[in-house]
């Protein structure tokens, strides 16, 4: 916009009514400098998003299974599975802003979408993760098969889980779902 603006201020010969040439001189040479820093900040900022959408194409080569629910005038985000699984707060929170862009704050994500580190609670994989969502107020279900759940340590964790309000683990997807939108 300043660009336009001092074109046009160039254009009408604003900056330089009654001067000498010497005078003109000079403030031609300012406008003209004044002119190359507004171009030069508009080619950054060209660089910069040219930069970004080149990077966001990167990252969407995760390429996230997904689709939105309706059920009762309540809606979330269900996560089929990903081409690469989750299992850090990054990827948390790139599920928080996906909840964030459909105007959402509840979530549930399958078995097929989860790293193996998510399972392994020595990794603390899942603490991180599930204390995101927490920090977020994302209300989120996991649905992972009964044979994955009951197994030790992760047992313990989904026994503790199911108890609050934030995040619990279910083996089928219809108790996730009816626990998500009650």
């Amino acid at each position: 916009m300043q660009l336009v603006i001092q074109e046009e201020m160039i254009r009408r010969e604003t900056l330089s009514p009654n001067r000498t040439s010497r005078e003109s001189l000079i403030w031609d040479m300012i406008s003209e400098n004044i002119l190359s820093s507004y171009r030069n900040e508009l080619n950054w900022i060209q660089k910069t998003r040219n930069k970004l959408a080149d990077n966001q194409l990167r990252k969407e080569n995760n390429i996230l299974n997904y689709q939105i629910r309706k059920i009762d005038n309540k809606k979330y985000i269900e996560i089929i599975s990903s081409s690469k699984p989750l299992n850090t707060e990054n990827d948390a929170l790139d599920l928080i802003a996906l909840c964030s862009e459909h105007n959402t704050n509840i979530l549930m994500i399958h078995y097929a979408a989860l790293s193996e580190d998510f399972f392994n609670l020595k990794t603390k994989a899942a603490g991180n993760i599930i204390q995101k969502f927490i920090n977020y107020c994302i209300k989120t279900v996991a649905v992972v098969p009964g044979e994955i759940i009951q197994k030790g340590r992760l047992k313990e964790m989904t026994l503790e889980t199911n108890k609050g309000n934030h995040f619990r683990m279910y083996e089928n997807k219809e108790k996730a779902e009816k626990w998500l939108i009650q």
